[in-house]
């Protein structure tokens, strides 16, 4: 099964997507993990995704579209996969369908997360990351023992620049300037699943599944 998960940062994708990877046994491909990797490698293309980054803009289309095609021609994703990022603009749905076309492939379900604005913003600049192991923690939801510290590894903990503030204002402001038009563009093609993702991780999951098989 080949799905996209669409929805603003902080919408639960990622929690949902590991999930469903488990269930149906199929990967997920976060662009987001891809760019932080290529970033953490100093790579060029991961020093250029990371201008955009820090900002809170998005990576333009020509590098995004490429990289994920090339993580789509992998065996792991002979059985479908779960994009959660990607595609961010029509341009690169339209550049995404044209490259499953030309592989007689195409895209099964595209799940809209639906979350209210300010649970977005606590969701997002609540969260901090590990600078040693990677651990996620949240101010709220998830918090360390001690302030500031790992509990894996007890790592300083930091604040990545694109889950300030700003950046996050930003980055929601840009979702619905450019990635907003994809739910008209998925539901005029029938495979629109709309879900309200301010709800319990499991009740939302089993919305999802319930929402595959129908």
């Amino acid at each position: 099964m080949r799905l996209i998960f669409l929805g603003p940062p902080g919408a639960g994708k990622g929690t949902q997507a590991e999930l469903l990877t488990a269930n149906l046994n199929i990967p997920q491909i976060s662009t987001g993990d891809i760019f932080r990797n290529a970033v953490k490698a100093g790579t060029a293309m991961g020093l250029k995704a990371k201008q955009y980054m820090d900002k809170g803009e998005l990576v333009p289309d020509d590098v995004v579209v490429g990289i994920v095609e090339e993580r789509l021609a992998e065996p792991d994703c002979a059985n479908g996969y779960i994009l959660d990022g990607f595609p961010r603009t029509v341009a690169q749905a339209d550049a995404l369908e044209a490259n499953l076309a030309a592989r007689g492939e195409k895209i099964d379900k595209v799940i809209n997360f639906v979350v209210p604005k300010d649970v977005l913003l606590a969701r997002l600049t609540g969260r901090w990351v590990c600078k040693n192991c990677g651990a996620t923690y949240h101010e709220e939801f998830k918090p360390p023992a001690k302030k500031g510290t790992c509990d894996n590894c007890s790592g300083e903990l930091y604040q990545r620049d694109d889950d300030k503030l700003e950046a996050v204002t930003k980055r929601l402001q840009v979702y619905e300037e450019q990635t907003a038009p994809l739910i008209a563009y998925y539901q005029e093609k029938g495979i629109l699943l709309t879900i309200q993702g301010n709800k319990p991780v499991e009740e939302v999951y089993n919305e999802i599944i319930n929402g595959l098989k129908s």
